[in-house]
């Protein structure tokens, strides 16, 4: 596949020969003339859009005009606001994860399908910046991008473009967002011609079409029939309140990201039930993971939680606040949360891949079954309840409970964060749980010990299942580290093939309600 290429016209733009004369008239009668000011830029910009784009070429033919249309008309309209002075802010790359988290939370994501949602905006995003620069091979879109993109503007709209088909109830926010970033990248302190938007905006769509396209076959969809595990001794089956059957099932036999297969990394599984082991696991959940009259500190009930948030979010925000104290270039915090967010994605491949493998039973159904397990050190609570039940959503997450989602995919992100940036980096986050509530650490490899209690703490883990987590989390972010998105003169690896054929990618990301981790 080509890329497709918009042919502009030489002429010399009006912004050249405009733009000096009015600012100056500005600085010296800023209130007087700035409606005639905001006013010329509107103007010139039009006129720039007008003479600039002529026709939209693929392989030497005219493409559909209905592109060239809407291409024109968006970038029309976008121009109504380049006088609004923008604040100084992120770059387009930090700024779109914000509103990727965003519109995953206002969706009502699950925390495992929101890895997937990020991992397609991100990818897209890292392709499209990359694919002008060139300074590692791509995650997955290999064909050159045009001659003079803008790099901002291509990371706008292949974020834009993804997320706007996978939550289509979303568009007229997601429209707003795009607009005022494509303003910014046309007035702001860094100003950039239109000629160089168009192109830009032109092959960050191309890049969004091509990751869809990819993705839309990757076995997320359709999805298979409802999961309701087994009855025997050990195995996982629909807990209360709610009993929903297993969600997600489908994300055990995905194409991965970068990974070889959903099993590469698959652990031995969880304990015997007769094993000290497991009577040590068991006994530890059953008394700190009750809902009521555990010896819990507030502080341990406050973390437990603090980090039933979806983790994507937590640790896509962790990774910005860095960035922006890093001073990190748009370029590098594409490559940055690109790699973070097919890193947890590939996380939570290879961690569904064992929980439907191994079908362990949560806690709730371990301790009121105790009597059962053969192991006369596990006694059994018909009434015991976990803390994480006690709050929204109320559930217990209804899938397999071994190995722990949570901690395999924070252990992932904590994995690519520490290679970037050193594992004793100190950072604060706050939780889309509790409001007001920030928690600070000193390393990445601590707040993953922290999610690992966290999860005991809640109720809805054993310790093993974490910590065996937090060893198949690294060995991904180790796997991606070692093979995606290499430096261009590295080894060039990654799944590349643009025979996608067809398959559904219209709001995936739309209430995909699975419970937590």
């Amino acid at each position: 596949m080509r890329s497709e290429l918009i042919r502009l016209s030489n002429k010399p733009t009006l912004r050249a020969t405009m733009h000096k004369r009015k600012e100056d008239e500005l600085m010296k009668h800023p209130a007087r003339n700035q409606a005639r000011w905001a006013t010329a830029q509107v103007e010139t910009t039009k006129t720039e859009v007008k003479e600039g784009i002529k026709m939209v070429v693929f392989e030497g033919r005219i493409a559909r005009p209905c592109f060239a249309v809407v291409l024109e008309l968006a970038l029309m309209a976008l121009v109504i606001a380049v006088a609004i002075p923008s604040r100084l802010r992120a770059d387009e790359v930090t700024d779109w994860n914000q509103i990727m988290v965003q519109t995953v939370l206002t969706g009502k994501t699950s925390p495992v399908v929101s890895t997937r949602v990020a991992a397609i905006v991100e990818a897209a995003v890292f392709d499209a910046v990359n694919g002008i620069e060139r300074r590692f091979a791509p995650i997955h879109v290999d064909f050159a991008a045009p001659m003079g993109a803008s790099k901002r503007a291509a990371a706008v709209q292949a974020a834009y473009a993804t997320l706007v088909v996978l939550f289509p109830s979303q568009k007229p926010e997601l429209d707003g967002s795009l607009q005022v970033s494509l303003a910014a990248i046309a007035s702001g302190p860094a100003t950039e011609n239109s000629r160089s938007i168009a192109l830009g905006v032109q092959w960050g769509q191309i890049v969004a079409n091509d990751i869809m396209a990819w993705r839309s076959t990757d076995g997320f969809t359709p999805a298979p029939p409802p999961y309701v595990g087994g009855l025997a001794i050990g195995e996982w089956r629909p807990t209360p309140p709610d009993f929903s059957p297993g969600a997600v099932p489908q994300f055990a036999h995905m194409t991965p990201w970068v990974i070889n297969s959903p099993s590469q990394f698959r652990t031995a599984g969880p304990p015997a039930l007769t094993s000290d082991q497991y009577t040590s696991v068991f006994n530890e959940v059953k008394m700190m993971g009750i809902a009521f009259s555990s010896p819990r500190t507030a502080d341990q009930t406050e973390l437990a939680l603090f980090w039933n948030g979806n983790p994507a979010r937590l640790w896509s925000k962790a990774a910005r606040a860095i960035s922006d104290e890093r001073h990190l270039t748009l370029s590098d915090n594409a490559h940055l949360f690109g790699l973070l967010s097919v890193a947890m994605a590939d996380a939570a491949i290879a961690c569904w891949d064992g929980k439907y493998h191994f079908i362990f039973w949560r806690p709730i159904t371990a301790i009121v079954l105790a009597d059962l397990d053969g192991n006369p050190a596990t006694i059994a609570d018909p009434a015991w309840i976990p803390l994480l039940q006690t709050v929204p959503p109320g559930i217990t997450p209804n899938f397999p409970e071994y190995p722990s989602g949570h901690a395999t995919v924070s252990a992932a992100a904590a994995g690519i964060l520490a290679a970037i940036f050193s594992d004793n980096t100190p950072f604060t986050v706050d939780t889309e749980k509790l409001t007001g509530v920030f928690r600070s650490f000193p390393s990445f490899s601590q707040a993953v010990l922290e999610v690992d209690s966290a999860r005991v703490f809640g109720g809805i883990h054993f310790r093993n299942s974490c910590l065996d987590g937090n060893v198949i989390g690294q060995n991904v972010a180790d796997f991606v580290l070692q093979n995606g998105a290499q430096s261009l003169y590295g080894q060039r690896v990654g799944q590349i093939s643009h025979d996608h054929g067809t398959g559904t990618v219209s709001g995936e990301g739309e209430n995909a309600e699975a419970g937590n981790f």
